[in-house]
């Protein structure tokens, strides 16, 4: 088996309300627009040289590398937040970082926490900081609710 290293990347979130968590889960997968595809979770890293692009239209059922946070509560009027942020180095031939953070807590409160674990993962790998980038989202749960937020990396 051959394996590619993604070339472009971008970012997706989503929410759900559902009949049961996996349908939640299912439904705030097809609202980010990935619902159809088969994800691969996977470590947290953008490949050097990887472009950021607006998202794409994955085909029906590929597998699809994926870093992301998703949670999911049945417990009615419980806020609920995932986000993702990834930190680019100012050196493009090392590799970035992507972090990803779920809480039942307002999107403000994890998009900051999910920042700083980029920052810090970043700084560990003693890389200077060129950007990092995320986004969050939040709901607010009325029966059984999901919130996800993914990097998603493509060839």
């Amino acid at each position: 088996m051959i394996f590619k290293t993604p070339t472009k990347h971008f970012f997706v979130f989503g929410t759900s309300e559902g009949y049961t968590m996996l349908n939640a889960f299912d439904g705030a997968l097809l609202d980010a627009g990935i619902g159809n595809t088969n994800l691969v979770k996977m470590s947290s890293i953008v490949p050097p040289h990887c472009k950021l692009v607006d998202h794409i239209k994955l085909p029906q059922g590929s597998l699809v590398p994926v870093a992301y946070a998703s949670i999911c509560q049945a417990e009615p009027g419980v806020t609920l937040s995932a986000a993702v942020a990834a930190a680019y180095p100012e050196d493009e031939s090392q590799a970035g970082l992507i972090m990803e953070y779920s809480a039942p807590a307002r999107k403000d409160i994890v998009e900051k926490h999910v920042r700083a674990m980029a920052e810090k993962g970043l700084e560990r790998r003693n890389l200077k900081i060129k950007e990092i980038r995320s986004i969050a989202v939040q709901t607010i749960v009325e029966s059984i609710g999901a919130a996800f937020a993914a990097v998603v990396l493509w060839d």
